[in-house]
């Protein structure tokens, strides 16, 4: 009789039997990749310059008081128009009028004194040639008349200080445009230096910005800007490249650029926040890729082609612009090929793949993967072995 346990015998050896063959089915397997395809684009690019930088006065100057003195008259308030030479403020002209009227009664005296000093002079030279005065006499009185045209023009020096001083009493606007800040009031006294009206040109206006050191050679003088600021949503003012430095800077390795702006109305006003947009040139037929199918690895930029054969294929790219998650492909596409936008970060040269839609379906309805048919016919020998 035969017992239960040399029943089980065979049945163990048979059902290990086909594990061990289907391992060997499964090694010779290749197992495809679920990926999605994209073919490349050919586009128009039009090439760019994106920057952020600042509103900035074209002219904006702070008037400081040349003299100490009180303010008798202050004849603008902020915001007010004025006009290139138009009087702003005075600082006590009055006084001033006094000390040039005291210099030039100085002066008065000093060419008096010259005059007897020359007189002295003169009466010295003929004694001495007469032999009446001594040699000594004549030096002296030649002397004298030394000092009294060294004090002429020390007193001719203090009549234009004076003259000057009495013309820095009146304040006058530097340039045509708006009082953008007062320091001062009447009657408060300013020494040398203090701050007394700020005035700034807001017509035209410049936009101050700076671009890469990579770009600085594609801006020139007169190319066009397009500017947007966040008080006007929306909207676009154009101006020109008028300033561009000659230098680079060695810290940030940026171009400082400035690029004029009509401003009439007075809308744009120093300080604000500009983004910068500069039109530089368009180039057709560019190779576009979406951006998630170039990866970053230690060789460079790399994408992966899927082959007509349903292959991965590693290519290296050389990148150009970037703009709305899609990348200019400068070298390594052609026209035509299909790129690798997902499931590619795990990929290696040559991995066999199945194609699929961004849901996850598989781009046609047959299985036309032969890794995917050869799994399937293996279970199913599996399964036929299992019931012999």
């Amino acid at each position: 009789m035969r017992t239960r346990s040399s029943l089980l015998i065979p049945l163990v050896i048979g059902l290990a039997g086909t594990l061990a063959c289907n391992e060997a089915v499964q090694d010779k397997v290749e197992i495809a990749r679920p990926v999605v395809v994209q073919a490349v684009e050919i586009a128009t690019l039009a090439e760019r310059i994106e920057a952020t930088g600042e509103l900035r006065a074209k002219d904006q100057a702070t008037i400081a008081s040349e003299i100490p003195g009180r303010i008798t008259e202050l004849l603008v308030e902020e915001g007010q128009r004025v006009e290139e030479g138009e009087l702003l403020l005075t600082i006590d002209p009055e006084k001033r009028k006094l000390e040039l009227l005291d210099s030039r009664a100085r002066l008065a005296e000093v060419h008096a004194a010259l005059k007897e000093s020359e007189r002295d002079l003169e009466r010295a030279r003929k004694l001495h040639d007469q032999k009446i005065a001594s040699q000594q006499a004549l030096d002296k009185a030649d002397t004298a008349l030394v000092s009294a045209r060294s004090r002429l023009a020390a007193a001719e020096a203090r009549v234009g200080v004076a003259a000057r001083a009495l013309q820095d009493a009146q304040v006058r606007a530097p340039f045509a445009g708006l009082i953008a800040e007062r320091s001062v009031s009447r009657g408060e006294y300013v020494q040398v230096g203090m701050p007394l009206l700020d005035v700034v040109v807001l017509d035209p206006v410049e936009v101050e910005f700076s671009v890469s050191e990579r770009d600085s050679a594609r801006v020139a003088v007169g190319l066009e800007v397009a500017v947007r600021v966040s008080p006007y949503p929306g909207e676009t003012f154009t101006g020109l490249v008028s300033v561009i430095s000659p230098t680079i800077d060695s810290k940030t390795r940026t171009l400082r650029v400035k690029a004029r702006l009509e401003n009439a109305d007075g809308r744009l006003r120093p300080g604000l926040f500009a983004e910068a947009d500069l039109g530089i040139s368009r180039r057709e037929g560019v190779i576009i890729v979406p951006e998630e199918a170039v990866l970053l690895r230690a060789k460079g930029e790399l994408v992966y082609v899927a082959t007509a054969e349903n292959r991965a294929q590693r290519r290296f790219v050389e990148t150009g612009t970037r703009r709305n998650r899609k990348v200019e492909i400068v070298s390594g596409l052609n026209p035509g090929e299909e790129v690798i936008v997902r499931g590619h970060a795990a990929l290696a040269d040559g991995t066999l793949i199945s194609r699929r839609r961004f849901d996850g379906s598989p781009e046609s309805s047959e299985l036309n993967v032969a890794g995917e048919s050869a799994d399937l016919a293996a279970g199913e020998n599996a399964k036929e072995s299992a019931l012999q």
